[in-house]
């Protein structure tokens, strides 16, 4: 038998839930207050789920979630909320709720099935899910705590029509947590639509969110859509909010306020009902602070945020996520070493998951079809590609700068020493107009996601020089 759990101030919805509950077989127990609540001797009694009240009058139904939770742990919490806000229903989640409910309850078929799911519910089976989804969107779970639980959380709400806020730094992955987010909706066969706020002018950002009349502007020869209307029902994810000027954002409160908007050059109005994800590098609520981001469209927002922790607090996740990247590269057959392994994690990643992609791909593109990268394989930075022996006076020149210092060095030393070894100087240049080929040959892959002929066109020579550069000299 089900033993079930209310807590809840309102007799009346105690009563009727109870009645509810009783009728589909459950045991059901109804208390009205904390101090009820407290009363429960937790030890002897056990309860497959219970269904909390956020507003009591003698406690708030966050403590009693959390003692609940330290009590019996694998008992399922849902949350009633009728005078919190969502917001705070989504904290109880954090808190270890599976899910909430809105009150008063306007269809109860609804409810129920919220509860059955809950009982029916296989930890082991969902988590299993969970992660599989999440490695079809791109996003590694991996073994950090801190991981695990962001994606849990991003499971839950994703379930929910809220807008989210995920904050991180610069290649920490926030697309790619947008992506799981629709994955795991409801909304998951709608379209799913990006842009990057912080790419495109205020005029052009403008026509991409909310489109334009034909002749509303100079080129704008035909009527066309914007991603707002084009997203449907769909996901709308806006990266680098905090780059919106603020004539956009003002824009954007409206849309969020009223779910409507208006086409550049057109006075009607159209619906919208895509669910937002805003993603930003900076700290929105400090961006406020700073009267550098409209205080309204944060709390707008800013109703769930998800913060993805830096990959220099994961660190234990750098060896499947390696894995994950030669993977997408084509080449499986290739294996890091422990020593190489060793040098990742000792390393703080400034750029996060971005950066070590490109090392990665940098490592794979040099290592001349090597089966196992050792350690001194792997080029964490493009000083280390430049292989020059006496630093120039100021290490932040740019490359050419580099070199210049370089050769002046070596006409001093020759006119101090009168002599020089001239063939070994001869080897060294020549190894570095090789090195510095297979570096811009690389940097050409990555701009072009590993297309061998755009890159090509893009350095102006032809696949058997690029292939030659890359020391694939058997290849035609």
């Amino acid at each position: 038998m089900i033993h079930l759990l209310v807590v809840d101030d309102e007799k009346e919805v105690g009563t009727f839930l109870s009645r509810l509950f009783s009728m589909k077989g459950y045991h059901v127990q109804v208390v009205n207050s904390g101090k009820e609540f407290h009363q429960i001797d937790f030890n002897q009694q056990r309860f497959d789920a219970a269904m909390i009240d956020l507003k009591l009058p003698d406690c708030d139904g966050l403590s009693l979630l959390q003692y609940l939770k330290q009590k019996q742990p694998l008992c399922k919490a849902l949350i009633m909320t009728g005078y919190s806000t969502v917001k705070t229903a989504v904290e109880a989640m954090k808190l270890g709720a599976s899910d909430y409910m809105e009150k008063p309850f306007v269809d109860i078929e609804v409810l129920e099935k919220q509860l059955d799911n809950l009982l029916n519910e296989n930890d082991d089976l969902n988590q299993h899910f969970i992660h599989n989804l999440a490695k079809e969107s791109g996003l590694i779970v991996g073994e950090s705590l801190l991981i695990k639980e962001l994606i849990e959380m991003a499971f839950k709400v994703a379930q929910k029509s809220v807008n989210v806020l995920i904050e991180g730094e610069t290649g920490s992955g926030k697309e790619v947590l947008s992506r799981f987010i629709h994955s795991a909706s409801p909304r998951s066969h709608e379209p799913f639509i990006g842009i990057n706020c912080g790419a495109i002018s205020e005029s052009l950002l403008e026509s991409e969110l909310f489109g334009h009349e034909k002749g509303a502007f100079t080129g704008a020869t035909q009527q066309r859509k914007g991603f707002f209307e084009i997203a449907g029902n769909g996901t709308l994810f806006l990266d680098e909010i905090a780059d919106a000027s603020p004539a956009i954002q003002v824009k954007l409160l409206r849309v969020l306020e009223t779910r409507e908007f208006m086409r550049v050059g057109s006075s009607g109005t159209l619906r919208t009902n895509a669910r937002l994800v805003a993603a930003s590098n900076e700290n929105l609520q400090q961006a406020v602070e700073k009267n550098k981001f409209r205080e309204d469209l944060f709390y707008r927002l800013n109703v769930v945020t998800l913060d993805i922790p830096a990959l220099r607090n994961r660190k234990e996740d750098i060896p499947l996520l390696v894995r994950h990247l030669v993977e997408r590269t084509g080449q499986a057959d290739i294996s890091f070493s422990n020593e190489a392994i060793e040098k990742l994690q000792q390393y703080d990643w400034p750029g996060n998951i971005r950066e070590l992609s490109n090392v990665i791909m940098r490592t794979l593109t040099l290592a001349d079809h090597k089966q196992e990268i050792s350690a001194n394989d792997i080029l964490l930075s493009t000083n280390q590609v430049i292989p020059i022996k006496k630093d120039p006076p100021n290490a932040n020149q740019s490359t050419e700068n580099h070199l210049e210092e370089w050769r002046k060095q070596l006409v001093a030393d020759f006119n101090e020493k009168d002599e020089l070894m001239l063939e070994e100087i001869l080897k060294e240049i020549k190894q570095l107009e090789s090195t510095i080929g297979k570096e811009l040959v690389m940097q050409a892959l990555q701009k072009t996601y590993g297309n061998r002929n755009e890159a090509a066109k893009r350095l102006q020579i032809s696949m058997r020089k690029l292939r030659y550069i890359l020391n694939e000299k058997n290849q035609t």
